[in-house]
């Protein structure tokens, strides 16, 4: 386990390495009209987990929309938003648009169930190592599934060049120099469940903890709880010491891409970060840390004994939480950011 503290925050990163990147979006509204329009959406619940020693509050994603996970409120989200537009029937909206994306879990699932929802067909690109249990969950919502590459960042790329080739709409859930406008509009829909969290929690935080991969639900809901209860909480974000993209980011004051064998926590297996993730987290943040393989999956027991089972992934903010010697008068806000792996 190792952090450090963010020089930037406050500031944020120098315009001059983003590469043209915007701001997270803080437009809860524009997320919560269009979700009251959606019979599956409901709030999820925030629940206290005793015995970590300070007070801790976790936000369960685990039955978010039927879909397992908070990704739920992301790509489906970009997705109706488009629906929206067209002013047609819903269930034919996007008729004859392809959506395609790499997915090393969740955000698969969400690109899945949104363009069956409106009518699209969705495409989604898998590593070699991502199992063929989560390949089915895949097809059975309706996704066409494509093998290629050995890990995650092979098969964003082969996704990509699938969209050119193709004429296909790419959504990815990170953002890279030229590609904004859909991943930020990905990372609003997270403003939902921050939005939750801000009015079930009867009193801010003191520390909150944020799991991250590209960063996309980190930079999210950082700027709004930024919003809402200002400077106050000690926002934390945390990261698989095989994946410490935003932290090495932050280490060398500009965007890296990461090398490192694969890791447990593999949602958060993310070699490169997302620029508007970044560039908002590294004004909002104050803490950076890795955690190990271990110290993730030591986690778990804990919780599934209060009725929280969930993976390393998901539990990634709560395994943190050992290294921060924290004592009964913190107030801690964590993500249970999805179930167990089916």
């Amino acid at each position: 386990m190792q952090q450090i503290d963010n020089p930037w925050r406050g500031t944020g990163l120098p315009e001059a390495v983003l590469n043209g990147a915007p701001w997270p979006s803080v437009d809860a509204g524009a997320v919560r009209a269009l979700l009251g329009r959606c019979p599956a959406a409901a709030e999820t619940p925030l629940v206290q987990v005793t015995g970590l020693g300070a007070e801790v509050w976790v936000k369960d994603e685990r039955g978010r929309m039927g879909l397992g996970s908070f990704k739920a409120l992301g790509a489906a989200y970009v997705i109706a938003h488009a629906a929206a537009q067209t002013g047609e029937d819903i269930s034919t909206a996007l008729k004859g648009r392809t959506y395609v994306t790499a997915s090393a879990g969740n955000h698969g699932m969400s690109v899945a169930a949104g363009a069956r929802l409106f009518g699209a067909r969705a495409v989604i690109y898998l590593a070699e190592t991502v199992p063929e249990s989560f390949a089915e969950r895949l097809r059975a919502k309706g996704a066409e599934v494509v093998r290629d590459g050995q890990d995650y960042e092979a098969s964003m790329m082969a996704a990509g060049q699938a969209a050119t080739d193709n004429d296909w709409t790419l959504l990815s859930d990170s953002s890279w120099p030229g590609y904004f406008d859909l991943p930020r509009r990905l990372m609003e829909g997270y403003l939902a469940m921050a939005e939750e969290v801000t009015r079930q929690m009867t009193s801010p935080p003191t520390h909150i903890l944020l799991q991250a991969g590209v960063g996309g639900l980190a930079g999210a809901l950082a700027v709004w709880f930024r919003h809402v209860w200002g400077d106050s909480p000690q926002i934390i974000v945390v990261e698989p010491d095989r994946a410490p993209a935003l932290f090495e980011s932050i280490r060398a004051s500009c965007p890296q891409e990461t090398t490192g064998p694969a890791s447990n926590m593999g949602r958060l297996d993310c070699k490169v970060p997302s620029l508007i993730a970044l560039k908002g987290l590294a004004r909002d943040a104050d803490v950076f840390m890795t955690i190990t393989d271990q110290e993730a999956e030591a986690s778990l027991g804990p919780l599934a004994a209060q009725g929280l089972a969930t993976t390393p992934s998901g539990a990634a903010g709560v395994a943190a939480l050992a290294g921060l010697g924290l004592g009964p008068d913190a107030r801690v806000l964590c993500i249970l950011s999805e179930g167990p792996e089916a």
